[in-house]
C-alpha cells in the first residue's frame, strides 16, 4: 500500500470517528454538537484508545473560510458603524483581560516550578499559533506548558461555553440589537460563487503575507467588502455549516497529545485551573460589557470569552446571538494580541532577565 492510500485510509477513519462523535452529541441535543462531538472523539481516540489518526491541515483551513464568511455576512455598514462606536470599549476590556492574565500567570508560578515567562505565554487569551511561535523565539521557555496550557484553555472555552450560555441568565438575547443583511431573499446562484471565489483569495493572499488567523479573517474581510458593494451574499445551509464546525472540531481535538506531557497529573491541574479563572474573568468583564452596552449577557460572554474567534462565531450563530459584535470584540483581540503583545511581551522579558542577572551578581 502506498504512502498516499495508508494517508487517505486514516484520513478516513478519522472523519468516520468525527462523524459518529457529531452525530451522538447532536441526538443527545448538546449545545454546538458538530464542534463539541467531534473533537471529544479525537480527544478519546487519540489518547485513549491510540489510534493513529490524522486531520490535514487543509481540511481545517476549509472550515475556517466558511465559519469566515459567515461571520463576514453579519459585518454590514450598520453593524461596522457600531463596532467603530465601541473601540474605546474594546480597548478597555482587552486590557482588563490581559492585566487578569498577568495575575493568573504570577499566582500560576508561585505555585508551581513554572517560571513566570511560560505561565504569562499560556495563559493569553487567543492567538494560539502566534503564542506557540512567540514560545519558540523565546529563550527559555518551557514550550511544552505553553502549549499544554494554550491547547487545554481553547477546550475548556469551547466545551464550557456552550452550556454556560444556555443558562436562563445568558440564554436571553432580546437585549441584543442584532445586525441583519438582506441575505433571506436572495438565492444561492449566482452571487455565492462570486463570495467563494474572494474567500478562497483573500484567504490564501492573508496567508502569503502573514495575516493572523489569515483564513479565518480573509474571508471576514472579503465578504464584507463585497457586501458593502451592493452584492448581497446567500446564507449557508445548515449541513454545510455542521461540517465547517466538524473540520475545526477535529482540528482541535488531534491538537492535545497528552503522551508528550511530563508530569501529567500537575501539569494538568494548571492547566485546567488557569483555563477555569480565566472563565471567571471573561464573566465578570461581560457583565461591565452589559453595564456600558445595551447587549444580551450572551452576546457579552461570547464577545469576552477566550477562545478562539471561530468557535465563538459558531456559538454566537447557533444561539442567534449578534454575530456582528461577537466578531467585532473577537477580532480587535486577535490584532491586539498578534501586534502588541509579542513586543510588549519581549520588552517585559528583558526586564525580567536583567533583573534576574543583576541579583544573581548581588548574591555572588
Amino acid at each position: 500500500m502506498t504512502q498516499l492510500m495508508k494517508d487517505l485510509k486514516k484520513i478516513m477513519i478519522t472523519a468516520l470517528a468525527a462523524l459518529v462523535g457529531g452525530a451522538l452529541f447532536s441526538l443527545l441535543h448538546i449545545p454546538v454538537p458538530w464542534l463539541l462531538g467531534p473533537m471529544l472523539v479525537m480527544v478519546i481516540c487519540k489518547n485513549v484508545m491510540k489510534w493513529n489518526l490524522t486531520w490535514p491541515s487543509e481540511l481545517r483551513d476549509s472550515g475556517m473560510i466558511i465559519v469566515g464568511y459567515t461571520i463576514g455576512l453579519s459585518m454590514t455598514s450598520a453593524a461596522l458603524k457600531e463596532m467603530a462606536e465601541q473601540l474605546p470599549s474594546m480597548l478597555l476590556l482587552t486590557i482588563l483581560l490581559m492585566l487578569w492574565c498577568s495575575g493568573i500567570a504570577f499566582l500560576v508560578s508561585k505555585v508551581s516550578k513554572i517560571d513566570f515567562q511560560s505561565a504569562l505565554l499560556g495563559s493569553i487569551p487567543g492567538g494560539l499559533t502566534q503564542v506557540i511561535m512567540l514560545a519558540e523565539e523565546t529563550k527559555g521557555i518551557n514550550l511544552a506548558v505553553v502549549t499544554i496550557t494554550q491547547v487545554l484553555r481553547l477546550m475548556i472555552i469551547v466545551i464550557s461555553m456552550p452550556l454556560l450560555v444556555m443558562l436562563p441568565i445568558f440564554s436571553n438575547v432580546s437585549g441584543d440589537q442584532v445586525s441583519t443583511t438582506t441575505v433571506d431573499s436572495v438565492g444561492m446562484f449566482p452571487n455565492i460563487v462570486f463570495f467563494a471565489l474572494v474567500c478562497i483569495v483573500f484567504a490564501i493572499g492573508g496567508n502569503k503575507i502573514h495575516f493572523p488567523t489569515a483564513y479565518l479573517l480573509g474571508p471576514i474581510i472579503g465578504t464584507a467588502l463585497l457586501q458593502l458593494t451592493g452584492v448581497a451574499g446567500p446564507h449557508l445551509p445548515a449541513a454545510v455549516v455542521d461540517l465547517a464546525q466538524l473540520m475545526i472540531g477535529s482540528h482541535v481535538g488531534l491538537m492535545l497529545q497528552t503522551d508528550q506531557i511530563v508530569k501529567k497529573g500537575w501539569t494538568f491541574t494548571l492547566a485546567i485551573g488557569s483555563g477555569i479563572l480565566l472563565m471567571v474573568g471573561s464573566i465578570l468583564l461581560s457583565i461591565l460589557l452589559t453595564v456600558l452596552h445595551d447587549v444580551s449577557h450572551a452576546t457579552a460572554l461570547l464577545s469576552l470569552a477566550p477562545g478562539g474567534m471561530d468557535q465563538m462565531g459558531i456559538i454566537a450563530h447557533e444561539i442567534n446571538a449578534d454575530l456582528s459584535m461577537v466578531s467585532g470584540y473577537q477580532l480587535f483581540r486577535t490584532f491586539f494580541i498578534f501586534f502588541a503583545i509579542p513586543p510588549l511581551l519581549k520588552v517585559l522579558f528583558k526586564a525580567m532577565e536583567r533583573k534576574n542577572h543583576q541579583v544573581s551578581k548581588d548574591t555572588k
